[in-house]
This record gives structure tokens, sequence and C-alpha cells, in this order.
């Protein structure tokens, strides 16, 4: 069964997001009454602090996989190293 809802609801249509086209907030019954200049400022600046998904992931510069790479072969060449020693 479905009930009534009487919520104010303020949605925005441009949040100046590449991957949000539009947002809806439901504002809180005990603050249904202030202005409504202030809560439209509270819900862009909402909307600012919000980022890009959750399910994508954070593009690596260069310099982090050239380093990952450079350590990870420095190790290889330390355990090749080693075995070499230890088995002639």
């Amino acid at each position: 069964m479905i009930k009534g809802v009487n919520r104010q609801v303020i949605e925005i249509s441009d949040p100046n997001s590449i991957y949000y086209e539009r947002a809806w907030l439901v504002v809180r019954p005990e603050y249904v009454r202030i202005q409504q200049s202030v809560l439209d400022k509270e819900a862009k600046s909402l909307m600012k602090d919000i980022g890009r998904p959750s399910c994508m992931g954070v593009k690596r510069s260069f310099g982090f996989w050239a380093l990952r790479l450079g350590f990870s072969a420095l190790i290889g060449a330390g355990i090749s190293t080693l075995i070499h020693c230890f088995v002639l």
C-alpha cells in the first residue's frame, strides 16, 4: 500500500558535474520553514562536494606506474640474485 507523503524537494537540474545530470534533495521536515535561498545555497554546496561515483576508479599517473613497476623489477632482481648466489 502506498501512502501519501508531504515533503519539500529541491531539484538541481544542472549540478555542473560530468557524472550527474540532475539531483533531488529531500528537505527534512524540521527545516522546511527555512528561507529558500538558504536551502538552495546549501544544496549547491553539497553538490560541489559530491565527487565521482564510487564504482569509478581513480586514474593513476605515469609516474605512479613507473615507480611501481621499477620497484617490482628491483625486487625481482634481488630475489634472482639471492637464488643465483645460494644455488651456485
